[in-house]
């Protein structure tokens, strides 16, 4: 018996086959050995199912695919002739919102108490580990700059869950100076760790010392990194921010930055990384002939034990 008129032809009818092989991504998998540890195996076994439905998507050509070959090789070699100072490719992970994507995967913990622990925020590429201990109540400030404005800042450091404070929390900080350079990048101008330094949280769990207003600045405009931003449309602009990393050996460190609350780019960062509750106010300062501003700025941690609430 004929099948029933539908209007279709038996071709529109049937489901429509995949264009390409559809066993291919499969082997690909199976070519994983026993010694592939089980993390490696999901993350790079979802890794390459991702890569290998996004070719297939956008039905990559071979010019755009050697375009992007050339690109990473592009990233690998201003690394290479910066002698290890201009991290492209960490410019870039920050350009497409991975970094700030991961740091929100890593650091979603809620108190109960319905108190939050403070925001963590990108790392960038310019952190030192070598970054000297100074007193507090001193300067980071080692080569004064122009139109720079000097800035007291100070806080408490405490507990998530007691309140308490914490002594001994170690507060670093580093910074652009005030023409957006930090000091490798800027060696003519800034000897090495000016604008960066760590103290040490005294018994009350406070910190202070004096610092810059921060300084909006462009992301460099002669490589990979600006290539991509041009490529959609986007300027390179980042807003003026103080970067920290507070940490205690008993505590869950935080890394973050800080944003002046009238910065022009605060809605458009080009990494992402602006957070409200990271938008801070710099006030006029009276009667203290080092500074003419100051910035109270306190840090809660949670315990490295604590879980709290996840999402």
């Amino acid at each position: 018996m004929a099948p029933a008129a539908t209007g279709l032809s038996n071709e529109a009818q049937a489901p429509n086959p995949s264009r390409f092989d559809p066993s291919f991504t499969q082997h690909v998998l199976d070519t994983m050995g026993p010694k592939t540890t089980d993390r490696n195996r999901v993350v790079l076994g979802s890794l390459i199912k991702h890569l290998h439905d996004f070719s297939r998507e956008v039905e990559l050509t071979i010019d755009e695919w050697m375009a992007a070959v050339h690109f990473v090789n592009d990233v690998g070699k201003i690394y290479a002739e910066s002698g290890k100072t201009r991290n492209e490719a960490h410019r870039v992970s920050d350009i497409l919102g991975l970094e700030t994507l991961v740091d929100e995967i890593a650091h979603k913990i809620v108190s109960e108490s319905g108190v939050d622990p403070t925001s963590s925020a990108i790392l960038g590429p310019f952190w030192s580990p070598n970054a000297p201990f100074r007193d507090n109540g001193s300067t980071i400030i080692q080569n004064p700059a122009p139109n720079g404005r000097v800035c007291l800042m100070h806080g408490v450091i405490s507990d998530l869950v007691t309140g308490k404070p914490i002594p001994n929390a170690v507060f670093d900080i580093w910074q652009a100076s005030s023409n957006g350079k930090y000091d490798f990048q800027d060696p003519d101008n800034q000897s090495p760790n000016n604008l960066r330094g760590k103290f040490r949280a005294d018994e009350n769990g406070k910190y202070w010392f004096y610092c810059y207003h921060p300084t909006a600045y462009s992301l460099p405009t002669d490589g990979p990194s600006y290539t991509l931003l041009q490529m959609m449309d986007r300027h390179p602009m980042r807003p003026a921010h103080i970067h920290i990393m507070v940490t205690h050996p008993e505590y869950k460190g935080c890394t973050t930055q800080l944003y002046p609350k009238d910065d022009q780019w605060l809605a458009t960062d080009t990494v992402f990384a602006v957070k409200d509750d990271l938008v801070v106010d710099f006030k006029p300062l009276k009667g203290d002939d080092k500074a003419v501003l100051e910035l109270d700025y306190n840090v809660i941690l949670a315990p490295k034990d604590y879980t709290g609430k996840t999402f």
